[in-house]
């Protein structure tokens, strides 16, 4: 009997916390897509600056220099939007 009891009890406290938690936030299709390309931006930045890091070949450091300022537009611009 007194599992039963602990079981309904850890139960009521489950039920608790999920009623306790902040509601998700809902978003527009239109956020979520701009949240997605945003951390898309962010992640394509990393691996531009980490690539531009190693680059020894000016030719090629020059590319990746284009490439991160256009990122940086490209986010920037983002910004701007909101």
């Amino acid at each position: 009997m007194a599992r039963g009891w602990e079981s309904k009890a850890i139960e009521a406290q489950q039920d608790e916390k999920v009623r306790a938690a902040p509601a998700p936030r809902s978003w527009s299709v239109e956020q979520a897509q701009r949240d997605d390309h945003r951390r898309t931006l962010e992640m394509t930045r990393a691996r531009t600056q980490h690539d531009l890091e190693r680059a020894t070949v000016d030719a090629h450091r020059r590319m990746l220099e284009q490439a991160l300022a256009a990122v940086d537009e490209q986010l920037a611009a983002l910004d701007k939007s909101l």
